[in-house]
């Protein structure tokens, strides 16, 4: 029995704007490619600290990105703890580490393989104390500040 029949709707019984949206919606839900998942994954467990982000550490492209990239300076984070992803060179990535996540924002910050969130978590974390503790524990900031910089 066609669906027309029974009161369903198909393709070409709706307008074709309506169509078109639909498409493009059902477009940008597709999921993530073993592949994309498997580079994803590499890159998050075999870096101490991992940031998907837009731009680069040195000229971040949002303003989000620049506040993280802030944070772990203030923080000390070495650049070389850090590995940073340019989610805007690859528009895979970019939508892929939205589904890895499962968190609709970039940035995001990996510390050994762990999610830790977007920039409102990762500034929340600063402002308390947690992300210094978490840096410490993970052996990605020392303890103390060397001498020199003491004074």
């Amino acid at each position: 029995m066609p669906f027309a029949r029974v009161g369903l709707r198909t393709l070409r019984t709706l307008p074709r704007l309506q169509v078109n949206r639909s498409t493009s919606l059902l477009a940008q839900q597709r999921h993530l490619s073993a592949e994309a998942r498997k580079l994803i994954d590499d890159a998050v467990h075999t870096n101490p600290l991992v940031v998907f982000m837009k731009g680069t550490p040195e000229q971040p492209q949002c303003g989000f990105s620049r506040a993280v990239c802030q944070i772990l300076d203030v923080q000390g984070v070495p650049r070389e703890k850090m590995k940073t992803f340019n989610c805007l060179e690859d528009q895979e990535l970019r939508q892929g580490i939205k589904e890895y996540s499962d968190w609709p924002t970039i940035p995001q910050l990996y510390v050994k393989g762990e999610f830790v969130g977007g920039c409102d978590i990762i500034l929340s974390m600063h402002q308390s104390g947690e992300l210094e503790k978490l840096l410490m524990k993970e052996g990605l900031v020392p303890e103390f500040l060397p001498e020199e910089q003491k004074q």
